[in-house]
């Protein structure tokens, strides 16, 4: 896909990726193979029949394409452009032995974006059961869930802590990655079903876990928006935020336009971005939007950034600066950040995953001036609901422990996405809804 100039899109947060053509997408399309044993979709967390809808692109047929890939996935042009393709269902793309793979990604998000145009069609849903579900957290595994439940025929109550729906999808994710309008447009039509959108109900505080006793089955999907801290001196300096919050005050609250809405946000001359992932490279871009120049500091190599490419790529094209191989130790100021710390680092013995265990290099410490620390190293599933239900079963870093069926150690509680797993992708999230919705209808369609 094209990109908007550097010169333009570090004015404003209009999406970068302009995205294909009709003409491009159809040639895209016609590269597929149309394997017998189409390996991509193995590689989908939510069972989209890629080669089908690939298939109808390349025939022009867009429209059909879209209904097709709504028939698994019920946030496509969100999808289309979060998802990591790259390591998924591309990555299986038998084209990529030999040359590029089919650009599936690109592909679902220009047949989404045709259907956005032309108008939703709202999905089919079955006879009432007369059953009453309570969601909570209306993220990607949230309000897919209550989706897939709400298809099922059951009445959907989707409570929401915040004032607009859509967890990190609204909070997290920028808009020059993800315009808020196709998240309101997709939200909306799942909305349209009949689910019953409850927003400024933080379960846990303003309702108990008493109160949803009521409900047939109840789905958790409140996400990881408890973000991790180093530990290290001088956190608490004005001037640190997790990216967690700089991203909510910035694409939920505005701040990017403070005073003309009324949170701010320290708009620091030299930022340091601490981290390497996809919200890292959020933070970095959102701030170099805001007229910083920013740092990027990561503990690791470049080879072994966790974000993806095409989000490092933006990055350096966007002047932010990377520093590989250290890690902070201390931030600097009395009352207000004036540097942070470092120690360099140097990489040993692998992990698990392949990648190598940075040690520090002893006495090799040096300070980056800054005014502003970000810091975007993680982050857990959020305590308020889980520690007050009864005997619901956690695992090491709180999260709430699953069957593959999505059901917890309370029989009719289910849970989905990074409740569950931690911090990780909407796609996946959005596979674990669908996986403990078709567990509820199960168990409720018992009891009809």
């Amino acid at each position: 896909m094209g990109d908007r100039s550097v010169s333009d899109r570090l004015k404003d947060f209009d999406e970068v990726d302009s995205g294909l053509s009709p003409e491009e997408a159809m040639e895209e399309a016609g590269r597929c193979l149309q394997c017998k044993k189409p390996a991509c979709v193995d590689g989908c967390p939510v069972n989209i029949d890629i080669p089908a809808f690939v298939a109808l692109i390349a025939d022009g047929r867009f429209l059909e394409a879209a209904e097709n890939i709504r028939q698994q996935n019920l946030l496509p042009a969100i999808c289309g452009r979060v998802c990591p393709q790259e390591t998924q269902c591309e990555a299986l793309c038998i084209l990529g032995n030999k040359e590029t793979p089919v650009r599936i990604g690109q592909l679902e998000r220009f047949a989404a974006d045709r259907e956005l145009v032309q108008g939703l069609t709202v999905p089919a849903r079955k006879p009432p059961t007369g059953k009453k579900i309570a969601v909570i957290g209306s993220g990607p595994a949230g309000i897919v869930g209550a989706g897939e439940l709400a298809k099922d025929g059951h009445d959907v109550v989707l409570y929401e802590s915040l004032h607009e729906p859509g967890g990190v999808l609204t909070y997290g994710i920028p808009s020059f990655r993800l315009p808020k309008d196709v998240v309101k447009a997709e939200i909306d039509l799942i909305l349209s079903m009949g689910v019953d959108l409850r927003l400024n109900h933080l379960v846990g505080r303003t309702i108990s876990y008493e109160e949803l006793k009521q409900y047939d089955a109840i789905l958790l999907g409140t996400g990881a928006g408890l973000p991790y801290f180093m530990g290290i001196p001088g956190e608490n300096l004005s001037g640190v935020y997790s990216a967690n919050e700089f991203l909510t005050r910035v694409n939920l609250m505005h701040a990017d336009r403070f005073p003309q809405y009324d949170t701010p946000v320290a708009r620091g001359g030299r930022v340091v971005v601490v981290g390497g992932g996809n919200v890292a490279m959020d933070a970095a871009r959102t701030a170099r939007r805001m007229g910083a120049d920013v740092m990027l500091v990561y503990r690791r190599r470049e080879e072994d950034l966790p974000a993806r490419a095409a989000e490092v790529h933006h990055a350096r094209e966007e002047g932010i600066e990377f520093v590989t191989c250290v890690n902070p130790v201390r931030i600097l100021g009395e009352q207000t950040v004036t540097g942070i710390e470092c120690i360099r680092m140097k990489m040993c013995n692998l992990d698990e995953s392949g990648r190598p265990i940075p040690e520090p290099v002893a006495n090799d410490t040096f300070t980056i001036d800054c005014d502003v620390v970000i810091q975007a190293i993680g982050q857990g599933p959020n305590p308020v609901l889980v520690s007050q239900i009864p005997g619901l079963e956690k695992g090491r870093v709180g999260n709430v422990v699953t069957g593959e069926d999505g059901r917890t150690s309370n029989p009719k509680i289910f849970a989905a996405g990074d409740v569950t797993t931690g911090a990780a992708t909407v796609i996946l999230a959005m596979g674990g809804a669908k996986q403990a919705a078709r567990s509820i209808t199960r168990m409720l369609a018992t009891d009809l």
